[in-house]
């Protein structure tokens, strides 16, 4: 609408000058000499304001271009005074710089956190011009690694480590490459991948670095120490029975001893004890092959085993300790007959170890309670099921227990539930598991 205005008021003065321009003619011929040197004065006049009027418009442009040209947006151009053409001009220039300013604010935000995540990580990253050889940028990580002080251009790298320099900058490591680089008499070994990339009219290229062989040092460290937890945790869960069922069995043996006419000694149930000591620690010594390479077990021993042997020799183990707590457990199956193909040392590992959490979390309850109970479904599953009427599992933990390590517990490695599970998944099985704050929890093994 104000270009509109614009072009009615320069057409106005041009229309103007043309009649005036007419006038003076008219006053020439009729030889009105007053009427010439008034028309004249004029039409200079109209002539000097329409140039004026003109040229407005093309010094205000010409000041923001110029602005432009040397990338200074910062500049204010007054919108409160002048004609109104030009304030409406004003306003416009300066709704370009506020925008273009505002662009480049989020852009160098951008920059700035891009460059802050850059040098937080533990990857070396240079970016160089190729003909150059300036640096356009690097994080310390790359320094760190090549073991080399701050630098603006790689002509510095060639003068202190000439075969450095090849390998690095020289030489073109289209894919991701392992090499060996020796570093103050000593060889490290790196990953190292690069790039060109076009800017302008500029070639630069791109390394990224990373030590292997401290990567390789920390996790081959983490493994280890969660190897160890993972095995003493699982050798203490079949140790603490075996042992307290031994000191039962030598506390008998002992009465027997001392005191044979009050104390007879029950040879069926020392047989008993003993064969469950020993299948526990067979197991025991089965479990630690075979975790060692878990993930890769594809052959499992399988056995058809009636469900009520494998509650006994549960029942015989862990019963004595866990009575001993006061705590109240039971064994129950739906029908004498119901059998599985398992491999016996591995289930009745997960077993134990879901009784033992099951201890762990009601042995604060005021009648703690445990109960062990097989089924078979309508899908014809078979279904052992481990209850307690403990403090129940919070429902913002309940979906992470299987991962490995995690664990809510102080002193927890948070190992046995995901071993239980990679077990379960071994069989071609499941293992769900239901829980309320409060009431209880309930582990269903799916055969």
């Amino acid at each position: 609408m104000n270009f509109k205005g614009y072009i009615f008021r320069l057409l106005f003065r041009i229309l103007l000058i043309t009649s005036t321009i007419l006038g003076l003619t008219y006053c020439i011929y009729k030889d009105y000499i007053i009427y010439v040197v008034l028309t004249c004065l004029a039409l200079l006049y109209l002539i000097a304001n329409t140039y004026t009027f003109v040229k407005r418009r093309f010094v205000a442009m010409d000041d923001f271009f110029e602005a432009v040209k040397y990338r200074d947006f910062s500049r204010w151009f007054p919108e409160d005074r002048g004609p109104k053409d030009i304030r409406f001009l004003y306003a416009g220039f300066n709704e370009i710089n506020r925008t273009i300013k505002e662009i480049n604010s989020k852009n160098e935000a951008q920059y700035v956190y891009l460059q802050k995540i850059l040098e937080m990580v533990d990857i070396g990253i240079i970016a160089y011009n190729l003909e150059t050889g300036d640096v356009l940028w690097s994080n310390d990580s790359f320094s760190d690694i090549l073991d080399l002080p701050s630098f603006k251009n790689i002509r510095f790298v060639e003068s202190r480590k000439p075969e450095l320099f090849n390998t690095v900058f020289e030489t073109y490591h289209r894919e991701p490459n392992s090499i060996s680089i020796s570093l103050q008499n000593e060889s490290i070994k790196i990953l190292i991948s690069d790039t060109v990339f076009q800017v302008d009219e500029d070639a630069f290229k791109l390394v990224v670095i990373q030590d292997i062989d401290n990567t390789l040092n920390k996790n081959e460290s983490e493994s280890w120490k969660k190897l160890l937890s993972v095995m003493t945790h699982e050798i203490m869960n079949s140790i603490a029975p075996i042992s307290s069922l031994a000191d039962t069995l030598q506390f008998n043996l002992q009465l027997a001893i001392e005191q044979p006419k009050e104390n007879s000694l029950e040879l069926e149930d020392l047989n008993a004890g003993i064969k469950t000591i020993k299948n526990r620690s067979e197991g025991l010594l089965k479990f630690a092959k075979t975790y060692r390479s878990l993930s890769k077990v594809t052959n499992l021993n399988l056995q058809r085993v009636r469900i009520s042997e494998l509650f006994n020799n549960i029942q015989l183990l862990m019963a004595p300790s866990i009575e001993a707590k006061h705590i109240n457990i039971e064994f129950k199956i739906s029908g004498p007959k119901l059998e599985l193909d398992i491999d016996t040392h591995l289930i009745e590992q997960v077993l134990i170890n879901l009784i033992l959490n099951a201890v762990d979390a009601c042995k604060n309850s005021e009648n703690p309670e445990i109960k062990v109970i097989a089924t078979q479904n309508s899908n014809r599953d078979i279904v052992i099921k481990v209850y307690d009427n403990g403090t129940g599992i919070p429902q913002d933990i309940l979906e992470n227990i299987f991962v490995p390590f995690f664990t809510s517990k102080a002193t927890g490695s948070g190992i046995g539930l995901s071993l239980c599970k990679q077990i379960m998944l071994l069989h071609k099985g499941r293992i769900i598991v239901k829980s309320i704050e409060g009431e209880g929890t309930v582990f269903s093994l799916v055969f």
